[in-house]
């Protein structure tokens, strides 16, 4: 009767375990190719309704973003929000240059590659 309580208690701390990996997990970051860019400025405003009337907006970005080895790419990505002019993004790309996410970094942060095209 011990080692089934035992047995039960480890299938319920590994499926506790299963649980919070999978709630604190971000799968648009994770194994993801990563460039940079610097947002100089705004991005073109689209407006749509969603079906309960209410209006959102969705900026557009397109512009040239760099790899760590500081190799150019063109990349299109959107933002709830107009992004803060003079900010530098990491971006999170799959499938070559689509973004699935973005952080922002500090200047000092960014590769040396990278820090030397945005000079």
């Amino acid at each position: 009767m011990k080692k089934l309580f035992i047995a039960f208690g480890v299938v319920l701390a590994l499926f506790v375990a299963g649980l919070v990996v999978l709630a604190t997990v971000d799968y648009n970051r994770l194994g993801k190719e990563n460039v940079y860019v610097h947002i100089t400025e705004d991005g073109v405003e689209d407006r749509f309704v969603a079906g309960d009337g209410a209006v959102h907006n969705m900026y557009w970005y397109e512009q040239s973003a760099y790899d760590e080895n500081g190799n150019e790419m063109q990349v299109k990505f959107s933002a709830h929000k107009n992004l803060r002019h003079n900010a530098y993004l990491m971006l999170y790309l799959k499938n070559g240059n689509e973004v699935t996410s973005f952080d922002e970094v500090q200047f000092n942060d960014l590769p040396a590659n990278v820090q030397a095209q945005f000079r």
